[in-house]
């Protein structure tokens, strides 16, 4: 087929107008740049909504089962009743209530939790995240506490210090209403990575807890891990129907809802942007052909004359723009790939050279820019990349196929 190795000979051959090299060239590196930037952004997306996913549920439940006026009285029964549901890993019961803390003149409001530690490590991953001390510490009549890093900071105190806990239920006193308060003693620090937990959340044993805020043997509520996360909003309804309790069930996809919303949404966004920019990038071959068409008059006059139909004309500049273009598309995916594997070490580069830091903790959930490379989202870039390069191409060579030969071997 000669329509190829003329469309290659084009391609690859010394040009006698060096501007419509440097095109070309601007054209390969257009491309290139945008398919790499459409790939990395992308990633950067996956990775944010896996990490954020990953992080809320270390802390939160899969599934919470909460007694209407925040008490479950019957929380055993409920809880053997949920664990005999297929999907479900683990079941673990908590005491919850907005709380004061008060230490070294600082006053810090917190959402205290109260736990069994053996049963929380089967639903979530404090474990994990504990930068000093264990969930083991918190022991009945201990009243021991675990805070999250940002809360000890602001509060001012460590491991062994005490701090008093102030319950928003009061007491009657013949001076009226006072609050209730308790000293705790800090035993663990935890860092989940989310600003949210880290700067008001604080643990303390289950029964610490009931004594503290007067539930006697009642609980919030009893948190559950399955086995399928994406799979929670069928167990939450399956559950309604077996636990014969009066009570609010709800799942990680409605109490989360807003922030996976938020970063699909903006994936989306974004997808649709940068796709506009590498259709930018190339529709700038159209210029490059044009002008190679423009330069090429002679050569295509001659090879109508020699028998070349149209539509031959029209293949070998299709395929000298297809090749400009795969060559900017090949570049671009090879680049993306590379660089959204190997962000971890991109990014804390240029944090380094800027001497600043891209996400700051006090501001965003996570503090590190993540990447989660997805092969369906590099096949699907190149293809609209591919396809748009295609559509660049057709315009120039249908000019070029329409060129008569009489016309432009007129001056020759």
């Amino acid at each position: 087929m000669y329509e190829i190795l003329i469309g290659l000979r084009y391609t690859r051959a010394r040009r006698r107008n060096h501007f419509i090299s440097f095109i070309s060239f601007s054209s390969i590196l257009g491309v290139a740049l945008s398919v790499m930037t459409l790939i990395v952004v992308l990633s950067v997306m996956n990775g944010f909504q896996k990490e954020l996913r990953t992080r809320i549920l270390s802390v939160a439940a899969h599934v919470q089962i909460e007694g209407t006026e925040g008490r479950l009285r019957d929380w055993r029964a409920v809880a053997e009743t949920a664990v005999t549901h297929p999907m479900t890993l683990a079941v673990a019961p908590y005491v919850q209530a907005q709380s004061m803390l008060a230490a070294n003149h600082e006053v810090r409001g917190i959402l205290a939790r109260g736990i069994l530690p053996a049963e929380e490590e089967n639903v979530a991953d404090f474990a994990g995240y504990m930068k000093a001390g264990n969930l083991a510490d918190l022991r009945s009549g201990g009243f021991g506490l675990v805070l999250g890093v940002e809360v000890a900071r602001a509060l001012r105190v460590q491991r062994g210090d005490k701090v008093t806990v102030i319950a928003p239920q009061g007491m009657t006193t013949p001076l009226g209403m006072t609050p209730r308060m308790k000293a705790f003693t800090v035993v663990g620090i935890f860092e989940a990575g989310m600003f949210e937990y880290d700067s008001a959340l604080a643990l303390m044993h289950l029964e610490d807890a009931q004594r503290l805020y007067q539930m006697e043997d009642a609980v919030s509520g009893v948190r559950l891990k399955i086995a399928d996360i994406f799979a929670a909003p069928k167990v939450t309804r399956d559950l309604a129907g077996m636990v014969r309790v009066n009570a609010y069930f709800t799942d990680w996809t409605r109490s989360h809802a807003n922030f996976f919303r938020a970063v699909q949404i903006e994936k989306n966004v974004m997808f649709i942007i940068l796709s506009l920019i590498v259709a930018v990038a190339a529709f700038n071959i159209v210029s490059t052909l044009v002008m190679s068409v423009t330069n090429k008059e002679a050569d295509i006059a001659i090879l109508r004359t020699l028998g070349a139909k149209s539509g031959s004309v029209m293949a070998i500049f299709i395929i000298h723009g297809t090749l400009i273009g795969s060559v900017g598309l090949a570049l671009g995916v090879i680049g993306g790939v590379q660089l959204a594997l190997n962000i971890d070490v991109v990014v804390p580069w240029i944090e380094a050279l800027l001497g600043t830091q891209i996400l700051a903790k006090d501001v965003y959930y996570i503090s590190q820019l993540p990447s989660d490379l997805q092969w369906g989202d590099v096949l699907t870039v190149t293809g609209i990349a591919f396809t748009l390069t295609l559509l660049a191409t057709l315009y120039p060579s249908w000019r070029a196929s329409r060129l008569q030969p009489a016309e432009a071997l007129r001056y020759e």
